[in-house]
């Protein structure tokens, strides 16, 4: 079959990057970070003013930085923002390590904080991000002021079937034979299906920025460690989710301290909206930012929603945002996830 042949809802499967509109969008400015056997690149805008807390957001697997391009100007004069790119993917090169597990990941994330000392944070996770910005809550909770979560790749017993294709990556073998059946598909292709699978309403990309996606798809299909970068994150995915005792993300969402927004949408493909009711009960001082037309990226879909919850929660908890909640975790833990559809609205729960 050829890729003209291809039906829509095949490329919609297809597990492949989600790129933004641009790659340095208006204020933004892009800076290189070397760490021993680790480099990566972040995201920034200038503070409106000095003294702002810091913020950093975290991508979803096969995202970028860029992911959080629309949300970060709309908390300008509030946080002062960055976003990085974990290893392997947007612009930073694989890990020196080759480790792309959840831990791997959030150990990246935790020593970019303590190299930068900008900690505590407001952190911000999506997908993937939310499973490594969960861990490093939970381990490191001196670095964390409030969390904020968007669809968090939290372990789920009954996954919705339109999320399998992404788990069937961890697969040895599955990944390569994926790129040999889907090697002539063109990026406008990839690009369609991958937006038919984040957003809720893909009609919300305009074409502009829909053009500069498939560009951005383009560029990074021709990375050399692109494939196995994305298989070895699912596996990590996977693997996160079958580790249980104190080391399971549902243990480790009870132990969070920091006051955390969670943010689901209704037509998430990825993450099962039912997976709100859990997740708003399994940490301790939460809120719920239920969004019944988003799907997988909310901050892209409808960021100022998210900006408003997002102050919402830094205004409830102003005092506790001003200072380190609580001791950190040895340094071995360290190292070593409701149905409302019917409208928008947040939940509060404390």
């Amino acid at each position: 079959m050829s890729s003209t042949d291809l039906p829509e809802s095949s490329t919609a499967a297809a597990p492949l990057p989600l790129v933004s509109a641009v790659r340095v969008a208006e204020g933004e400015q892009l800076r290189t970070v070397s760490l021993p056997g680790l480099t990566l690149n972040v995201r920034s805008r200038p503070p409106a003013q000095q003294g702002l807390p810091p913020a950093l957001y975290v991508h979803g697997l096969g995202g970028s930085s860029q992911n959080w391009s629309a949300l970060m100007p709309l908390l300008d004069g509030v946080v002062d923002s960055e976003a990085l790119d974990l290893p392997g993917f947007g612009d930073s090169p694989p890990p020196d390590d080759g480790n792309y597990s959840v831990t791997g990941h959030a150990r990246a994330v935790i020593r970019h904080l303590d190299a930068a000392g900008r900690g505590p944070v407001h952190l911000f996770g999506n997908s993937l991000g939310g499973a490594v910005s969960t861990r490093v809550a939970a381990v490191r909770p001196d670095l964390v002021r409030t969390l904020t979560l968007v669809s968090p790749a939290l372990p789920e017993l009954r996954v919705q079937k339109t999320a399998i294709p992404t788990g069937l990556l961890a697969i040895p073998g599955v990944a390569s034979l994926f790129a040999k059946l889907s090697r002539d598909w063109t990026a406008e292709q990839r690009t369609r299906g991958v937006t038919g699978l984040c957003y809720g309403d893909p009609g919300r990309v305009s074409e502009e920025g829909f053009r500069a996606a498939v560009e951005e798809m383009e560029r990074r299909l021709e990375l050399p460690y692109f494939w196995d970068a994305m298989t070895r994150s699912a596996r990590g995915i996977v693997d996160a989710y079958t580790l249980g005792g104190q080391h399971g993300l549902w243990k480790q969402a009870e132990r969070v301290l920091a006051p955390t927004l969670l943010v689901y949408g209704g037509r998430d493909q990825l993450v099962s909206f039912r997976m709100a009711r859990k997740a708003s009960a399994a940490f301790r001082d939460s809120r719920l930012l239920a969004l019944p037309d988003a799907g997988h990226v909310a901050m892209m879909e409808y960021p100022e929603e998210v900006a408003e919850a997002f102050l919402g929660l830094v205004q409830t908890h102003a005092p506790l945002s001003a200072h380190p909640p609580a001791q950190a975790a040895s340094p071995a833990e360290a190292t070593a996830h409701a149905d409302p559809h019917t409208e928008t609205h947040t939940e509060t729960r404390s």
